[in-house]
């Protein structure tokens, strides 16, 4: 069925997060997590890669400066660890964190196949790395899960075990490519699609974007969102009509100079 068929049938409130890279020492990544919550986001998260902190370390540390943060993966290399170790250490996050985890899971980013081998651990064929993500889906289904998604064979299996599909597209993807992903995801869900809570990450957001940025995004692509909190927040309000896009994470870089949009939209 064509998104503009489905506009206005989402009713998921919206829900922010923040994608937080590294810090020089304790101070500063507890002081970026407290800030995070003070601003109204949801989720503070962190991604799965060797050259950032160890993801599930990092959330636990970030879990104890605050009270009502979630905290989660964004995403987990699934290939580079059993299903039993991250279903051990997601148990053990939900314990401690009084139940504030949630758990992003990947079939494998790009680099993440280099960071295997410096792990000593298989990578594996893109069929055996989905079987792996699937294994992992199944022995953690007691916590909130994410899984990001951009082929065909992960949106099914997103659409079929997933809480929470992050649309694993490029910054500068237009919307109406996200919008054929959308689509796509539609018909392989099924039944499931109403209650999927669809999530896209802003690599930079605010009045106007860094020159770094602009090199290397753009600024017409869904990642780049510009302009005054009214005007980001009417896109987003748009995309959430048209796509069902409801859940948008953020580069911690830009976390204050979108907080306006956070203060305007979150929840609703």
């Amino acid at each position: 069925m064509p998104v503009g068929d489905r506009e206005g049938m989402t009713n998921h409130p919206f829900r922010f997060g923040v994608v937080g890279w590294q810090a020089p020492g304790a101070a500063a990544w507890t002081g970026l997590a407290r800030r995070a919550e003070s601003l109204g986001y949801a989720t503070f998260l962190v991604p799965d890669t060797l050259a950032t902190q160890a993801p599930f370390t990092a959330v636990a540390v970030a879990a104890t400066a605050t009270t009502t943060l979630r905290v989660g993966t964004y995403v987990l290399s699934a290939p580079n660890r059993t299903p039993a170790a991250v279903a051990w250490e997601t148990a053990t996050l939900q314990t401690l964190t009084d139940g504030r985890f949630e758990l992003g899971l990947g079939a494998g980013r790009p680099d993440a196949e280099r960071d295997a081998a410096t792990l000593g651990v298989v990578f594996g064929t893109p069929s055996r790395r989905i079987e792996r993500l699937s294994d992992t889906i199944d022995a953690t289904k007691d916590v909130r899960i994410l899984v990001a998604a951009s082929g065909t064979r992960l949106l099914r299996l997103a659409g079929q075990k997933a809480d929470t599909v992050a649309l694993g597209v490029p910054p500068q993807t237009t919307e109406e490519q996200v919008a054929a992903k959308v689509d796509e995801l539609y018909e392989l869900a099924g039944d499931r699609f109403p209650a999927l809570e669809l999530n896209m990450n802003l690599a930079c957001a605010g009045p106007e974007p860094p020159d770094w940025a602009l090199a290397r995004f753009g600024r017409t692509g869904t990642g780049v969102l510009t302009g005054t909190a009214a005007e980001m927040a009417d896109t987003l309000l748009r995309r959430r009509d048209r796509l069902g896009v409801s859940y948008v994470t953020v580069n911690a870089q830009f976390m204050d100079d979108f907080a306006p949009v956070v203060e305007r939209l979150a929840g609703t």
